[in-house]
């Protein structure tokens, strides 16, 4: 199962000890029967969605249907990448594929809570669900990329799923509408998604320019150390702002029937941990390049 993780260092308690292990008994099964991974993507957004179908109903046995389905949901979410990595079937478009289908996960979910709650709060709750899921989509965007980066200096290029919002652009422009609508979009999409992760980012870019001047063949083992080193105390915020903290609030706020709770704890709690991960990541960054460039930071 370990062979099928991207890292040790990325993985977070609750999925490494549940999530992963249902995944991979999944991945086994999918690859006996010879279901592709983008398929077992696709099979999980329809099953979140249902979730986020039974979050409408003021009902609690109807939560718990929901909490089951979107566990079940995540469970395939992880056996998809394992499958991939399991049956040398990763690709760049399989990886926007699982990020677009957590998307539409949340979308359904939030959609449904403010049904849900119109009657009680009318307009209001529409203008609150569509803040928190801008955030979501801010919170769950940088945790990808700063995981991402992590384990390009853990792991190299082969290990890590970093993208270059340069290349991709250059990559799009090469493809041809006649190889594909959907290729070509999908190419648009990935380009923009990973420009809208680097935006944020910016000391990152500059350190990694920098670096990339210095050591064309490649980075030296000290500095994958030295980075590794200080990006690892990070690695927790990526994980509480993806998946199991978020969703461990949603169904304590279902179960005492104040979803609104969910929207709240997002534009708060989950915000602060963005803002300290963005600034933190930004400032070891600034470090890193005046150390590369002679300077003192």
């Amino acid at each position: 199962m370990q062979a099928t993780l991207k890292s040790m260092d990325t993985e977070e308690f609750i999925d490494i000890r549940f999530y992963r292990p249902a995944g991979y008994l999944w991945a086994l099964f999918f690859r006996k029967t010879g279901v592709p991974p983008n398929a077992v993507t696709l099979a999980s957004m329809l099953i979140g969605m249902l979730a986020g179908v039974c979050f409408y109903f003021a009902n609690l046995w109807m939560d718990i249907a929901g909490m089951l389905l979107l566990v079940w949901a995540n469970t395939y979410d992880s056996a998809d990448g394992q499958l991939a990595r399991m049956t040398g079937r990763t690709s760049a478009f399989g990886r926007m594929l699982d990020g677009f289908c957590g998307d539409v996960w949340f979308f359904c979910i939030y959609a449904a809570l403010c049904l849900r709650l119109t009657p009680q709060w009318g307009i209001w709750i529409w203008l609150l669900g569509a803040a928190a899921g801008f955030f979501h989509s801010k919170q769950a965007a940088m945790a990808d990329y700063y995981r991402n980066i992590h384990l390009f200096f853990l792991k190299g290029e082969k290990g890590s799923e970093l993208a270059d919002s340069k290349m991709l652009r250059v990559h799009y422009e090469r493809r041809k509408w006649a190889d594909g609508f959907f290729l070509k979009f999908s190419d648009y999409i990935y380009y923009n998604y990973t420009k809208s992760q680097e935006a944020w980012a910016g000391r990152f870019l500059q350190m990694r320019d920098v670096l990339m001047r210095k050591y064309p063949a490649g980075v030296p083992e000290w500095f994958r150390h030295a980075f590794r080193e200080k990006s690892l105390p990070l690695m927790k915020y990526t994980n509480m702002l993806s998946f199991n903290m978020r969703v461990i609030v949603l169904f304590v706020s279902l179960f005492i029937d104040a979803p609104w709770i969910y929207f709240i704890f997002e534009l708060t709690v989950l915000n602060v941990m963005l803002a300290y991960m963005v600034v933190t990541h930004g400032r070891f960054c600034e470090s890193f390049t005046g150390q590369l460039s002679g300077e003192r930071v």
